[in-house]
């Protein structure tokens, strides 16, 4: 499977990690059920894989995904948005059938 990680993503990645001074820092996406649709994007920061983890990689930036939430994320797109509602990261998710207005949580297609 693959995800694809934009510029605005990767860029966003490496300022968190210089912010924070270390620079074997990842960003960890997963799926968690949960949310107003179902299920929902929870992100974090860490430096280790774990054995059942897939790393997207993209100029230096990457991205692991577990392998439960990677059935839910299959051709996914991360990205950075950083307008007047704020700034997060986003998941444009080609399985996804509607998300909440946030979009942070989302249902699946049947």
């Amino acid at each position: 499977m693959t995800i694809t990680l934009t510029d605005s993503c990767v860029k966003q990645i490496k300022a968190l990690r210089d912010k924070q001074g270390q620079p074997d820092l990842n960003l960890r996406l997963a799926v968690d059920g949960g949310g107003c649709q179902g299920f929902e994007y929870r992100f974090e920061f860490e430096t280790k894989e774990g054995p059942d983890d897939s790393t997207f990689e993209k100029d230096g930036a990457a991205v692991i995904i577990d392998s439960i939430s990677l059935q839910f994320l299959g051709g996914a797109e991360i990205d950075y948005i950083d307008d007047l509602i704020g700034a997060q990261f986003k998941v444009i998710n080609p399985n996804a059938e509607s998300s909440c207005g946030c979009g942070t949580s989302f249902s699946v297609k049947d």
